[in-house]
This record gives structure tokens, C-alpha cells and sequence, in this order.
């Protein structure tokens, strides 16, 4: 069963109210706020246009000047406000983090991983913090993450659009991002190449992206349900969480099995100089060598569930949506290709000279590596931008402790949860202009062109803001521009014509149809 369907509807009802007429949400150029009606509220509305939930808080904020309070269904206590604004996002995220925590209802909503740095706060959250950082801040483990990319990009990626190129044949290249991205993330957590994508034209099958998917799509639903509902079929086993059960099984049995991989691994190396040290270079190991983590396998096993889906999302998201926005803006593509011109030319030239003396081909790929990407300021801008427009999380959710007025003057009480709308803020013209909805890299860059401009996280929030920003953006950011600088030179992207893209309702924003494309070696000057 899909995510949603009419069929839901049914338990829905019976446990809410005896009735549920409703009007339904339509795009328009002043589109209608939702109907708060007697006995179960806004629900009717948010069943109605669930599957265009974005684009509905989109509108209804722009109506509202970013702001909004949304009523749940009577005797459920839910009470959501919505919000897009960046001086309440300053607010909620620094001013006065500690009243806003994530809260125990997020912790049950994610709860596969339950109890690792996704889902605590307080004095465990900055416990969490300080290991995580830690850990990507150590040489050895950051060496680990560059040489994996470095190797997924050459021997994946080119090899793979090579062959697509030669074949001639269109393919889903958001699938081909989730290969990367998976074993980019995964690789530096358990210190094994997990391999989905690979120089080997037989490639394993995506079931545990494919779970991971389900994992972060269901929530969804969770989020704008009350807990009853989604307790119940959780108990019953129906509907979505059926599928959620299945994919969470499916996902912790891969990390035991990489866990125990890994033990295997190890003792094997024991005794053999070098060997031992080699086999404990990992993330995992971190936690494993840590009394507090070490000893308890449902926590080690959440946190190592989360640093899969953290490092995988925003490359394995973010690169689909920078292709697409680069396929539709020929400009872009241009100033990405003459800022890789000069680093190009030399690596041609080196290239040409060796494989004269090799009696060798010297019109070959050109590689890119992530130490030279770091550097390349439009790349970035390009990047951001498509980051900004679709933010691989497209909502933030927080709990109010005590009661509290926001910079907007609108009061917040004690339980009331408050939903940041990432999405729609890139959409909001107070916020961004009126050129919001356009891809314009530019808009991230100095006047000369030179250096990227400051522009504060409580208005981009991709990684969030104050005390719980992001610690693996640079790495993230890294990552998406090795790949992305190596085939935007390389190759030419074409969307196949009359592919839908639109974004799929999770909590991370994919594209509902994936990126159906297909690719040419691009012929150099």
C-alpha cells in the first residue's frame, strides 16, 4: 500500500469523529486557507491535499505573511504553528533554543533511531555532539571519507555514464545518486566498501536504500496524525505501518550484518602490524571502543542508522535535485564548466605529456579531485542554491517547553509543537525576493563574482542554525561537488522528454518519479 490512500480514511474516521466533510485545498493565485472544522479541525484538509502537503504550506503561508497556527481535531491537544519566518526561526534555534526542544513525540516518530544524536536534546544531545564531532573532525577518519569519494567518483560514477553514454539508453540518474550517496556514507561508518555502486555492470539491488526511503517516508504521516491513529495501525500492523516495520527490519538487519562484518574483520587482523590499525578506521569503531556506546546495542545500532541517513540524504538528494536544476539553466552549466576550465587544462596537459611517452589516448575523462573542487566559488553558489530551493529536509519540527511569544508576536504554550517550513521559506518574496522561485546561483555571490556572500542560517536552514548546526555540512557540501564537478564536465545531461519530476511527500525531499535522463560524452573543445 502506498504512503496514503483513500482506503486510510476509514480507521481515520472511526477514530476521530463520526463525520469528515471537507473542502479541498485548490492551487490558485489566492488560495484558500484550510477550513477549521467542529470536532476534527484542520484534519479533513491535510487528508484531503496530503500528497501535496508542501506546496499547501507553501500557500497558505505566503497568504499569511509566513505565519500560522494550525488546530487539531477536539480532544487531541494538537496545536501546530507554522512558520517560515527567520526572525522566529533565529528565535526558536538560538535565542532561546532550550524551550524548544525536539521532544519525546519526535523520538517516537523516529523510532529506529531512537536515543542517538537525531532524536535527543539537553545534556544527552550535547554528549552526542561532542562524540559526533569528534569523530569527523578526526584527520584519519576525514582521509577515509575523501579517498572513498574520490574512488566512488572514478571508478563509479564516470564508469557508469561511460557506459550509459556508449548504450544510449535513458536511466533513472536519481537512483545512480543513491548508489553514490549510500556507499559515500556508509563506507566511513563501517569500513568496508558496501558497494552499491561499483565499476561492475551487474550492480547489487537498492533494498537498503530502498528501506531507508520508507524509513524517512512514513514519518511523514506520523508528523500530521495524531499519535493514536499511527499507534493503533502500528499495533494492528496496517497501512503505512506495515511498510515501516518491514523497512526498519530490513535496515537493522543490514547494520548487524555490517557490525558483524566488521568484528569479523577485525579479529581476523589481530597480531598483524598494520593490519590492526587499518581494521579499527572507522566510525563504528569510535562507538564501538566507547564504554557508554559499545555496551549497548540498541543505541550503537540507532546511532550507526543514523549516520547512514544523514550522510546519505543531502548528497544523495542534493545532487539529483543540482542536475535537475542544471539541465533547465544552460547559463549555469556554462559558468560551472568555465570555472573547471583552468584546472581542466592543466590536468589535460600533465595528461597529454604521460600518455605521449605511454603512447596512450590523451583525450581521456577528466577527473576532478574533491582537494580541487573545494575551491570553486559558482560550483558552491550552484550548489547552495539548489540546497536552498529544495533542502534535502524540508521541515524542522520543535516542542514548546513553556510558554513563549515569537518575534511575530504570535503566542506559543506549553506542548504546542511548531513546524519550520524550509521549503516554503525559499518560496516566502519577504524572505528571498521576488525572484524566489527562480534557480539564480548568483544570488549566493559578491558583486564581483569572486566570493560567496554571508547569508545567516536562520534564513538558509539546510543545516540548521545555532547550537545543533550541521556538523557534517563541509563534508556534505564535498561531496556533492566532486561528483557533481566531475560529471557536468564530463558528460551532457538530457531529461527525457515528458518526465514528470515533482517532489515526493517524505520527510526527505526526493523526486516522486525519479530523474529519468539520458547522457553523451560531452566532445571538447
Amino acid at each position: 500500500m502506498a504512503l496514503w490512500s483513500p482506503a486510510l480514511l476509514i480507521p481515520i474516521a472511526a477514530l476521530l469523529a463520526p463525520s469528515y466533510f471537507y473542502i479541498k485545498y485548490k492551487r490558485s493565485n489566492s488560495p484558500i486557507l484550510p477550513v477549521i472544522w467542529p470536532v476534527v479541525g484542520i484534519l479533513p484538509g491535510i487528508v484531503a491535499n496530503f500528497n501535496n502537503l508542501h506546496d499547501l504550506i507553501t500557500a497558505v503561508l505566503s497568504a499569511v505573511m509566513c505565519n500560522y497556527m494550525v488546530h487539531g481535531p477536539v480532544g487531541t491537544r494538537i496545536q501546530y504553528f507554522l512558520t517560515s519566518d527567520p526572525q522566529n526561526v533565529r528565535h526558536i534555534f538560538t535565542s532561546n533554543h532550550p524551550n524548544y526542544p525536539k521532544g519525546e513525540e519526535f523520538a517516537e516518530i523516529f523510532d529506529v533511531m531512537k536515543g542517538s544524536f537525531f532524536t535527543v536534546d539537553a545534556e544527552s544531545g550535547r554528549h552526542h555532539r561532542a562524540k559526533v564531532q569528534s569523530i569527523l573532525s578526526n584527520p584519519q577518519i576525514l582521509a577515509l571519507i575523501t579517498d572513498c569519494c574520490r574512488n566512488k567518483v572514478g571508478k563509479g560514477l564516470l564508469s557508469f555514464l561511460s557506459r550509459m553514454a556508449n548504450a544510449g539508453t535513458a536511466f533513472d540518474m536519481q537512483q545512480l545518486n543513491a548508489r553514490y550517496a549510500f556507499d559515500v556514507a556508509a563506507t566511513p561508518v563501517f569500513g568496508v566498501d558496501t558497494g552499491l555502486l561499483s565499476p561492475d555492470p551487474d550492480m547489487p539491488p537498492l533494498h537498503v536504500t530502498d528501506a531507508m526511503d520508507t524509513v524517512m517516508e512514513v514519518p511523514i504521516f506520523r508528523h500530521v496524525m495524531p499519535a493514536l491513529v499511527w499507534k493503533v495501525m502500528r499495533r494492528l500492523n496496517i497501512g503505512p505501518e506495515r511498510r515501516l516495520a518491514t523497512a526498519q527490519a530490513v535496515l537493522r538487519g543490514f547494520v548487524v550484518k555490517m557490525m558483524e562484518t566488521r568484528k569479523t574483520r577485525r579479529h581476523s587482523s589481530v597480531g598483524k602490524e598494520g593490519d590492526e590499525a587499518a581494521a579499527s578506521l572507522d566510525i563504528q569503531s569510535s562507538y564501538i571502543n566507547d564504554t557508554n556506546y559499545g555496551d549497548d546495542d540498541e543505541l550503537l545500532i540507532a546511532t550507526l542508522i543514523n549516520y547512514l541517513i544523514a550522510g546519505r540524504d543531502t548528497v544523495g538528494a542534493g545532487l539529483s535535485w543540482l542536475f535537475y536544476n542544471i539541465s533547465r539553466n544552460p547559463s549555469v552549466l556554462s559558468s560551472i564548466r568555465k570555472e573547471l576550465a583552468p584546472i581542466a587544462s592543466r590536468k589535460a596537459a600533465a595528461t597529454a605529456t604521460t600518455a605521449a611517452a605511454d603512447n596512450k589516448e590523451p583525450n581521456a575523462t577528466v577527473t576532478f579531485e574533491p582537494e580541487e573542487t573545494k575551491g570553486l566559488v559558482y560550483l558552491q553558489a550552484a550548489v547552495l542554491e539548489t540546497l536552498r530551493l529544495y533542502p534535502p529536509v524540508p521541515f524542522e519540527r520543535k516542542t514548546v517547553l513553556c510558554e513563549d511569544t515569537l518575534p511575530s508576536g504570535h503566542e506559543v504554550g506549553a506542548g504546542d509543537t511548531i513546524v519550520i517550513s524550509l521549503y516554503a521559506m525559499a518560496r516566502m518574496d519577504p524572505v528571498w525576493g521576488n525572484d524566489c522561485h527562480e534557480y539564480r546561483p548568483e544570488r549566493w555571490l559578491s558583486g564581483d563574482g569572486s566570493k560567496l556572500q554571508y547569508i545567516p542560517s536562520h534564513k538558509f536552514l539546510t543545516f540548521s542554525s545555532g547550537p545543533r548546526m550541521c556538523l557534517g555540512k563541509d563534508i556534505g557540501i564535498m561531496q556533492v561537488k566532486t561528483a557533481a564537478a566531475n560529471v557536468l564536465w564530463n558528460f551532457d545531461l538530457e531529461l527525457l522528454e515528458g518526465h514528470a519530476v515533482e517532489p515526493k511527500l517524505s520527510t526527505i525531499l526526493q523526486m516522486k518519479n525519479g530523474l529519468v535522463v539520458k547522457v553523451k560524452k560531452r566532445v571538447q573543445e
